[in-house]
């Protein structure tokens, strides 16, 4: 699979999500970070966090929009690496509220795995639903 194939998967994925099976994109020693949050770093710590989120939002449809990829395209993943951006509108439920969240994730991929996922995105359109202003 190619990184690109990797990510769009991924993405997939989180419509109907179960952490574990997310969690097994990412290498041991990943980094996951929400830009305006703390990072979390390794697969069981993402697993976690990634089964807290979704308890609290469900599932969420990554709406890609366009995606860019640079770096090796072999199909054999454990040679697959590069970067993969994408742009994209997050759509989920907070407090009975649907919530599109624009979003740029940036996914980069060695041997097959994620090794760091960066999304960008304000706060301000959950702050809002969550009741916080």
């Amino acid at each position: 699979m190619t990184p690109d194939q990797l990510v769009t998967q991924f993405c997939a994925e989180w419509i109907e999500p179960d952490p574990a099976k997310i969690a097994e994109y990412f290498a041991e020693d990943a980094v996951y970070h929400n830009i305006p949050m703390e990072p979390v770093t390794g697969r069981d710590a993402i697993r976690e966090f990634i089964a807290g989120f979704t308890a609290a939002f469900g599932g969420i449809d990554f709406r890609v929009h366009r995606q860019v990829t640079d770096g090796g395209q072999s199909p054999n993943a454990e040679e697959s690496s590069g970067v993969v951006m994408n742009e994209r509108i997050d759509v989920f439920t907070l407090n009975g509220t649907v919530v599109e969240l624009p979003v740029v994730g940036v996914f980069e991929i060695t041997g097959g795995k994620i090794t760091t996922w960066r999304d960008y995105f304000d706060m301000a359109p959950i702050q809002a639903a969550a009741g916080g202003g």
